[in-house]
């Protein structure tokens, strides 16, 4: 199967360079990533939805590594930016929002801020509530001070090891190390990975969990069962509060966009069609 043909962007919002990858067209859907990966995390998922798809990147990863020195990193600052670009975009259609781990976070919180600004939600294997940091991030995130003097190799198996863990299918797995490790690579791991880390605060999920009940979206929420980073309850308290089912992935782990794809484009495009249908 040939590679979808991703269109690449960039726009100055409120002096910042915004970056993001299209594809297909239609009814709006904007996808945003987690730690540690980028757009492009969503590249098997694309082509698969019904709509024109928005994969946004997060100031401070992917190819946007460089402009994330001196800003905040943080997932209310990262709200806050999106919710700008979509104003400086002007899109025909408030979009449904999809979300995967710190992007799921990400999600909530610009959701929460201003609903109006969305169609609907779709959430997989995202943080929320408590869930979150992780331990392998959290022990990162105490020697970010030390980070930044490691030679750029040292990180490697770190990361390897993450994505073995994070991927049920292995040619994923595989696959996915190294399209995630390029940009980090590239901009210096240590440097990057420190400042990703140093931003995370459980604070930014917790102060807006108890509006997620009246949020009044269409949503649904995947989860990959046998995640180690996300576990399943957390996606089960998520649905209840969403007014959803979770919808589960049996044997699915932590990447669900890239193992699953299918899975989760079939939930986006039931979001799609219920949107559509309520116009």
């Amino acid at each position: 199967m040939s590679e979808p043909v991703l269109r690449a962007h960039e726009r100055m919002v409120a002096g910042e360079r915004l970056r993001w990858l299209e594809h297909g067209e239609g009814q709006p859907v904007v996808l945003v990533h987690g730690v540690p990966t980028s757009p492009q995390l969503w590249r098997h998922v694309l082509p698969l939805v019904e709509g024109r798809c928005l994969a946004w990147e997060m100031t401070g990863y992917g190819t946007s590594i460089p402009d994330g020195e001196g800003r905040d990193l943080g997932l209310t600052a990262q709200a806050e930016r999106l919710l700008r670009w979509l104003d400086a975009l002007d899109l025909p259609a408030p979009p449904v929002l999809v979300g995967h781990d710190l992007g799921g976070g990400v999600a909530q919180i610009a959701a929460v801020h201003r609903p109006e600004a969305f169609s609907g939600i779709v959430l997989t294997n995202a943080v929320c509530y408590d869930s979150w940091p992780i331990p392998s991030v959290l022990a990162m995130k105490r020697a970010a001070g030390v980070l930044r003097y490691l030679p750029e190799v040292a990180l490697y198996p770190t990361l390897v090891q993450l994505f073995h863990r994070g991927h049920d299918d292995r040619r994923q797995a595989l696959e996915a190390i190294g399209v995630h490790w390029q940009p980090y690579v590239t901009h210096g791991a240590a440097r990057s990975l420190m400042r990703q880390v140093s931003a995370l605060d459980v604070q930014a999920t917790l102060a807006i969990s108890d509006r997620l009940p009246s949020l009044g979206l269409p949503a649904r929420v995947v989860w990959g069962e046998a995640d180690r980073f996300q576990k399943v309850g957390y996606g089960r308290r998520l649905a209840t509060d969403l007014h959803t089912t979770l919808q589960t992935i049996p044997g699915g782990r932590h990447f669900t966009p890239e193992d699953h794809p299918g899975v989760l484009a079939a939930a986006v495009n039931e979001v799609l069609a219920e949107v559509s249908h309520a116009r």
